[in-house]
């Protein structure tokens, strides 16, 4: 398992290694021009050695990902590699959060990592301008300002008879033309390079918000942690791409050549196609900005789909074969979008609700016992009754080991769609079913939290929730694993004493009542809004159950079991099928015509005809992979549905079943002891954080921007040594 992993991270490294390479003189005239004369062929032609060195390794990666994350997941040795990591103290400390202004929090690490990236960028515009600058020469100069500056002198020229004269003259004109033009030709030599150093962003773009990418997990990454790589580089990207294309007017303008605007080269660049792209581009841009993102998301969420039209018409601007150097993360980021499409497509079985006073409901659906998840995992869920295209993200709430047959997640009624959700479900006369729609779920591949001695769980409001699924597996774990768990001391604060029902979620609402007595829990609660309560201590939790259709499903693995296995025969197999099939187009079709000098075929036809064959390939090898997994999963749910009845009530006439928690039962008994409620204040969580005496203090934090920044400040001030942050966001 190490030694898949070390190949693969050796790729990566290789890799980027590449693109440090590329801009180099020795790269284009030595290393590509001997891999373009081995490699080169009519089925391929001038596309084959870019789809080698660009494509080929990280493909690679992604299948020895996915064989790594199928061993790892079998090997069951998460809890001892969570040990491990502890002992380290020099990744300790590159982990301690920092806060930096524009970017946010971010560890040590993070942060070496984006000044190398920029490093990156630096360095290849620099040497690509040193190279490029070097070939601005007197005569190229002068063959670009010949039309604006040779009549300025013809006089003169033609006056002198002296051949001498005439040719001191020639000399002194070229001259000057170089004077007056070689700022022009500078402009237009920096103008590419700004194309090409975005196009490097480009790369690297999608595979962020791969949500089940099996090269984030390499590298101890999940999709929504990184969701924030993407936001930085598509700012970077789009910066460069707008200063590409401000700095190409700028040059027509200089130049006269204004009428370049409109070509729509058949073999060469194509400006229309790269306006459109940029147009594109902007449009998601624009809404991209934190002013707009919060309080429009709708707007933002339609308009981020306008990535079609952008890539779509990258590839007609620049061509099939350059745009083979950002394939590979869009080819993978195509594989996912369309497992999670035909995921989407499927009704789960919902089968009750738990409304709570705070506009907070818990969904519960059935799951089959393959589906295994960990704790802060995601997943995203749509409502077609209420919007068919809009999909949200919530935290799962359950644990999979302790609660094999149900998946749960917490929605807080603070937008439109999720206030409209909860007046569905909380009305006097409720529905008794509902349809939803699931993507996911999506989350680490392991967690490291035994390795403390304590955890500290610091939430805002809803922010609780992630820690919700961390307490229900530390449960398992000392109650059926029989193992040791940290203690937990868990500081949440609330705006008004109705939202204090959200503990209630601590507990599960399905299977025996579990016995969490040797897990040492402490639960300091601060209302701030409220000097004291407010409430009725009564019918502070209902439950309703639902009736779902015999045509609902449980939530199932996409991929079966073997999930990351599939998804590596996926990758390579819808691959191999794009070869074969772009090769015999090529050899057959393309070839006769071009005979490989890409100045005949037009550009634009060879790019759809390979935008179409990607994505066929793509939906026959998805296609195939989902329908062969669904009909294991299909006789799973028909075993579901025979164990559950008609309904899962206890009686089929009734819609509310033990609606109110028995505040007796000793679990409740047990929370209600642990609680310590705080009224009109809010808590001093530097005090408490430094009252941890324990060697490794496990400090994980949910909330507001603010409260996130204040916790990581007082972790990042080396004032105690023993705190290790770690902040849950989950900012789409």
């Amino acid at each position: 398992m190490k030694i898949i992993k070390g190949l693969a991270i050796l790729v990566f490294v290789g890799y980027l290694f590449l693109w440090v390479m590329t801009p180099t003189y020795v790269f284009k005239q030595k290393w590509l021009v001997r891999v373009r004369a081995h490699t080169t062929s009519t089925y391929f032609g001038t596309q084959g050695p870019t789809m080698l060195l660009y494509s080929f390794p990280v493909l690679f990666m992604a299948v020895m990902g996915s064989v790594y994350l199928h061993l790892r997941k079998k090997s069951n040795q998460n809890r001892n590699e969570g040990q491990k990591e502890a002992t380290n103290s020099n990744l300790t400390i590159w982990r301690r959060p920092m806060i930096v202004k524009s970017l946010g929090i971010v560890s040590k690490i993070e942060l070496a990592f984006f000044i190398m990236f920029i490093a990156l960028l630096v360095w290849s515009f620099t040497t690509y301008l040193h190279v490029s600058f070097a070939k601005i020469t007197p005569q190229s100069a002068a063959k670009k300002g010949e039309k604006v500056y040779v009549n300025r002198y013809l006089t003169f020229t033609f006056s002198c008879s002296s051949s001498l004269v005439r040719s001191i003259t020639s000399n002194l004109i070229l001259c000057l033309v170089v004077l007056d033009d070689s700022w022009e030709s500078k402009l237009d030599s920096v103008a590419l390079r700004l194309g090409l150093i975005g196009n490097i962003c480009l790369a690297f773009l999608f595979f962020p918000v791969t949500r089940g990418s099996s090269i984030l997990p390499l590298f101890g990454l999940t999709s929504e942690a990184s969701v924030k790589y993407h936001i930085w580089l598509g700012h970077i990207m789009m910066t460069l791409f707008s200063s590409h294309g401000v700095c190409y007017i700028i040059y027509w303008i200089a130049t006269n050549q204004t009428s370049e605007m409109l070509k729509w080269a058949k073999t060469d660049i194509s400006n229309v196609a790269g306006e459109l792209s940029l147009l594109s581009g902007l449009v998601m841009w624009a809404t991209t900005f934190p002013q707009i993102r919060r309080k429009m998301f709708e707007i933002f969420f339609y308009t981020h789909h306008l990535y079609i039209l952008f890539i779509v018409f990258f590839v007609f601007h620049v061509g099939i074969g350059y745009t083979s150097i950002m394939l590979p993360g869009f080819y993978l980021f195509l594989i996912d979008r369309f497992l999670r499409f035909l995921q989407s497509k499927e009704n789960v079985r919902l089968i009750s609700t738990r409304v709570l006073l705070s506009e907070t409901l818990e969904l519960n659906f059935s799951k089959s016992q393959d589906l295994s998840y960990t704790p802060t995992s995601i997943m995203f869920i749509n409502v077609p009754s209420i919007s068919k295209t809009q999909w949200h993200p919530f935290t799962i709430t359950s644990s999979s080991n302790l609660e094999p047959e149900k998946l749960s997640v917490m929605i807080k009624g603070e937008g439109s769609w999720s206030k409209k959700l909860y007046q569905i479900l909380s009305s006097p006369n409720p529905v008794d079913r509902l349809d939803v729609c699931v993507e996911g779920p999506y989350g680490p591949i392991s967690t490291n939290f035994l390795r403390h001695d304590i955890l500290v769980m610091v939430s805002g409001g809803s922010g609780i929730t992630p820690f919700i699924s961390i307490f229900r597996e530390l449960v398992f774990t000392v109650e059926t694993l029989k193992c040791k768990t940290p203690k937990i001391l868990m500081i949440s604060v609330f705006k008004d004493s109705s939202d204090l029902t959200m503990l209630e979620l601590l507990l599960p609402a399905f299977g025996a009542p579990m016995d969490f007595s040797k897990l040492e829990l402490q639960i300091e609660a601060y209302v701030t809004r409220e000097k004291q309560p407010a409430i009725d201590d009564k019918k502070q939790v209902r439950t309703i159950w639902l009736k779902p259709n015999s045509s609902d499903g449980p939530i199932t693995p996409i991929l079966g079991q073997n999930g990351w296995l599939w998804l590596g025969a996926i990758i390579s197999c819808s691959f191999v099928v794009f070869l074969l099939s772009i090769g015999l187009l090529t050899r057959f079709y393309i070839y006769p015509i071009d005979k490989n000098t890409n100045k005949v075929y037009p550009y634009g036809s060879k790019g759809v005809m390979n935008i179409l064959l990607i994505c066929v390939s793509i939906m026959v090898a998805c296609s195939l992979g989902f329908w062969w997994n669904k009909r294991k999963n299909a006789i799973d749910s028909k075993q579901i549905q025979n164990m559950e009845g008609a309904t899962p009530v206890g009686s089929p006439n009734s819609l509310f079943f033990n609606a109110e928690r028995e505040l007796e039962s000793l679990p409740q008994q047990s929370l209600i002891q642990s609680i310590n409620i705080h009224y009109g204040e809010r808590p001093n969580v530097k005090r408490m954080l430094f009252e941890q005496k324990e060697s490794n203090v496990g400090v994980l934090v949910c909330g507001p921007k603010n409260m996130k920044h204040e916790v990581a400040n007082i972790c990042s001030s080396g004032l105690a040594s023993n705190l290790h942050f770690e902040s849950i966001s989950f900012n789409w």
